[in-house]
């Protein structure tokens, strides 16, 4: 059984999708042991108590310097035993000892098909601005490994979606998510639980 622990900053739609297929049987061999915001007020904490997930907030905000909070969130993972770590809309950038001790047991979601539309300052509705303002017209989303650089670990799965003539960036936004990322994140883990991925020389290998 694999064991996933989920950091979170905001509302929380990828954990929910996360869940939604964990209940569904979409993920097997999986369960959320826990689910760590930096942002008290996150909805995503409700949606995992609603599931009888734990649900605790660690903040920078609670501790006197960036070590010290840095620590803390290690500590509190290592408690869990974690196989994977799945950031799902975490606004907080991890510390280097923290992706050292979990290599290749990080996974995020990056609302673009990386290279494209990645690196720093690329997050959020941000994306799809930038997306429209270029006048592209497919876009995605990337699960990929969390490595030290900012959207550059070995990609896992992506999936493209059309962008529309009179798209909004909200509106290709939702687009997005419904229809690469809430698929394409289960989709990883499920593929992570059961032992099918591996990474050789920088990229992921997916076994049948």
């Amino acid at each position: 059984m694999l064991s996933i622990g989920v950091l979170v900053s905001g509302g929380g739609t990828n954990l929910q999708a996360v869940i939604d297929a964990l209940n569904s049987g979409k993920i097997t061999n999986a369960r959320i042991e826990v689910v760590i915001s930096n942002n008290k007020n996150a909805y995503a904490l409700e949606r995992a108590r609603n599931n009888d997930i734990e649900a605790l907030c660690i903040s920078p905000k609670d501790f006197d310097d960036r070590s010290h909070f840095n620590q803390a969130l290690i500590n509190k993972l290592d408690e869990y035993n974690l196989d994977l770590i799945v950031l799902a809309g975490c606004m907080v950038v991890l510390p280097a000892e923290l992706i050292q001790k979990y290599r290749n047991r990080i996974i995020n979601i990056h609302p673009s098909l990386i290279p494209s539309f990645c690196g720093k300052g690329y997050y959020g509705l941000h994306v799809h601005e930038e997306v429209l303002a270029r006048g592209v017209r497919i876009t995605g989303a990337t699960v990929h490994f969390v490595d030290e650089g900012t959207d550059t670990g070995p990609i896992i799965l992506q999936k493209a979606v059309e962008v529309k003539y009179d798209d909004t960036p909200e509106i290709l936004q939702k687009r997005v998510m419904e229809q690469a990322e809430w698929q394409i994140m289960p989709e990883a883990i499920d593929l992570i639980a059961n032992g099918r991925i591996s990474v050789e020389d920088g990229k992921v290998k997916i076994a049948d």
